[in-house]
Formats: C-alpha cells, structure tokens, sequence
C-alpha cells in the first residue's frame, strides 16, 4: 500500500498508535498551500506525536519547540507500505496540507498491539 486516506472515524485511534510507537523520531513538517506557496516550518525536528481532538476538530503535531495546529481538518493521507510510515499530510478545510515526513520509516505493529 502507498498513500491512502484515513476515515475520519479512524484517526484519532490511527494517530495514538502512531504516537506511541514514535519514540521521538526526527521529522520534517511542510505547509503547502496556494496563498503560501512551500514552506518548511521545521526541519528534521523531533516528532513525539500526533493526535486528533474531535471536540475541537483540531490536528496537532507535538513537535520538539513547536507544536503545530492544524484547524477543521477535512483530510488525512498516510503513505505507508511493508516497510512502515514515511509521511502523514493533513489537509485542512481551506486546502492547506501540513505534511510530516519521516527522516526514518516507522514501523507500526497491527491495529490492537
């Protein structure tokens, strides 16, 4: 499998697991919008997780000196495979993607491990 997208039902227990299996990996984190063109907001920073608040529709990446929000999310997109997770973009409802890539691919055990 390659990228595919996340039902929302799945994403905050998705963004647990990935979450406690991190172990502060290094990561990149992207803003690609049309008004904001590419913009690298961290580079190569630790990643100690991601979660999903529904109460206040809100996506936030724990970063290391950052934490990065990402308001009314209307999609999530995985790119993983056999060898693991490499990224994980969430776009928000204006169509801005914050995308974190992985320095090194995580391996994550099957849902209930």
């Amino acid at each position: 499998m390659a990228t595919h997208e996340l039902p929302k039902s799945q994403w905050e227990p998705y963004f647990d697991r990935v979450s406690k299996h991190l172990k502060a990996s290094q990561t990149e984190i992207e803003v690609v919008g049309m008004n904001l063109g590419d913009q690298v907001e961290g580079e190569w920073i630790l990643f100690y997780g991601i979660s999903y608040d529904p109460k206040d529709d809100v996506v936030e990446y724990l970063l290391e000196g950052l934490d990065h929000l990402v308001r009314h999310p209307k999609q999530v997109l995985v790119d993983d495979d056999v060898e693991g997770l490499k990224s994980i973009e969430v776009v928000d409802r204006d169509g801005v993607r914050h995308i974190a890539k992985l320095k090194e691919v995580l391996k994550l055990p099957p849902p209930g491990e």
